[in-house]
């Protein structure tokens, strides 16, 4: 009798619920088990995978397959780029009252650093676009600018957090991640989800930019480089041939298949199977993604790939289109990384910084847009431009032309996926500080996209924390309609 009770005290919590009620509570929960792909398990007690990636039917009528998602870290300066304001440049120089928040804390005064480049129309829609990007320029009547963005955090990590997971705090799943959950991926081969960092580094905060936060793992970006070797460490070892390592990955299975069988939480077991299957395609398919040995010169030449200055971010941009075509659903590319002026944090010296990052990557972002259309992949692909949050209008400091961070007011744009072109939505103050008319909060930009793949942003959720958690805070957000 003793024996029995040591036997039923050393029982976990998940067996004392099994057992419960002469097992009806496993009868229940084996139900529900069968209705989630990453519990899934057949009558017969067998394991039936279900690929979290696996394709799913979107909610509402989707306009777009994919999301491209050109990440300029840093802050790029709005009023030096996409949002004219010729009432600064009549003030340049001159201190004047108006309130800022940066890193460098509240301010009520500044000395106003006038915009930098000269302005110009581009485009039948006539948008006037800076001369740091004459290329884009060409593209404004595919493109619909959002020049009253704002966010709550002028400093990188939270503002890198609020505009990649829409938290002000790391642990949340990113807008990624939620594309992938709702929709999965058209490869089975390739990871849904996508990043590709600049060649000085990854941004602040690093892997917790594209992290799946409290979802599986399988929803987490994956970084590919756009070189020969796309995904590292996925090498096999020296001597081991496919069918060696294609026996290991069936062994590990059916170990882990053994494991799974005596336990009523699979699922991160289940994610691991998943995982090394995922891995093993990887190392046969990702290669061939990477190789632009069938592309012609000309659309080498388009994204500025025969041309040292470009070459990098130009053969990212062909990559995230490569990738497209192929069924992945969400790519990322980070324009800047490390710190300083290695992004586009423009303290101190505005024109040099701004110039190189804009000469980098003017010519690559207007070749993947006329590449994308000219394919008919424009319609169904969203191209996202953006920072974390842009710059003010006044000096950081007393000498220079270095502008502190500015979440108060910002720019960001959209291109294709059933987004109007040869538009701008919203405005700044005459100062190009604050947004004043229709102001929309990064969610509202989250829920944009969201609604464009066909995921009802109010209704796409992941039960987590005892609450349906959302992209869009439980309290919910809307779509931008006047870019739909």
């Amino acid at each position: 009798m003793l024996d029995n009770a040591n036997q039923f005290c050393r029982r976990t919590r998940r067996e004392f619920l099994w057992e419960t009620g002469a097992g009806f509570g496993a009868l229940g929960l084996t139900g529900l088990m069968g209705t989630d792909p990453l519990l899934a398990n057949d009558v017969k007690g067998g394991i039936k995978f279900s690929n979290p990636m696996a394709p799913r039917k979107p909610m509402i009528p989707a306009k777009a397959k994919a999301v491209i998602f050109l990440f300029m870290y840093g802050g790029p300066s709005q009023v030096d780029t996409f949002d004219e304001k010729p009432e600064l440049a009549k003030l340049d120089g001159k201190t004047i009252p108006v309130k800022t928040f940066g890193r460098g804390g509240h301010k009520n005064t500044g000395r106003v650093v006038g915009p930098k480049f000269a302005f110009k129309n581009y485009g039948k829609c006539g948008k006037r676009v800076s001369d740091l990007f004459p290329n884009v320029g060409t593209c404004v009547d595919d493109i619909a600018f959002l020049h009253s963005m704002y966010a709550e955090s002028p400093i990188h990590g939270s503002g890198l957090m609020m505009m990649n997971s829409g938290r002000l705090l790391s642990g949340s799943p990113c807008l990624g991640s939620w594309v992938t959950y709702g929709l999965g991926s058209e490869n089975e081969n390739l990871p849904g989800f996508v990043v590709m960092l600049d060649h000085s580094g990854g941004p602040i905060n690093g892997p917790k930019n594209w992290s799946s936060g409290y979802m599986p793992a399988a929803y987490q970006g994956v970084q590919i480089r756009a070189d020969k070797t796309p995904i590292h460490d996925l090498a096999l070892p020296e001597g081991t041939t496919r069918a060696q390592q294609r026996d290991l990955l069936d062994r590990l299975k059916e170990k882990n298949e053994q494991h799974l069988s005596a336990r009523a939480d699979n699922s991160e077991l289940m994610a691991r199977i998943a995982s090394y299957e995922l891995a093993f395609k990887m190392q046969e398919h990702a290669p061939e993604a990477v190789d632009f040995s069938k592309e012609t010169a000309e659309t080498k030449a388009l994204y500025g790939i025969d041309e040292k200055r470009t070459e990098d971010f130009g053969r990212k941009c062909l990559l995230a289109r490569r990738l497209v075509e192929r069924g992945v659903r969400f790519v990322q590319i980070y324009s800047g990384g490390n710190h300083n002026d290695h992004n586009w944090d423009a303290h101190g010296d505005l024109v040099k910084n701004h110039s190189l990052h804009a000469g980098n990557t003017d010519k690559p972002i207007a070749g993947l847009l006329k590449d994308l259309k000219r394919r008919g992949l424009l319609d169904s692909t969203i191209v996202i431009w953006s920072g974390e949050f842009g710059r003010q209008p006044t000096a950081e400091y007393a000498q220079g032309t270095g502008r502190d961070h500015n979440a108060y007011g910002f720019t960001s744009w959209m291109a294709g996926g059933g987004i109007k072109g040869g538009i701008s939505v919203g405005t700044t103050d005459e100062l190009g500080n604050f947004a004043v008319d229709d102001r929309f909060h990064v969610k509202n930009l989250h829920a944009t996209v969201l609604q464009q793949m066909g995921l009802d942003p109010n209704k796409l959720t992941y039960f987590y924390g005892g609450l349906d958690q959302k992209l869009v805070g439980v309290e919910g957000a809307e779509p931008i309609k006047q870019l739909i």
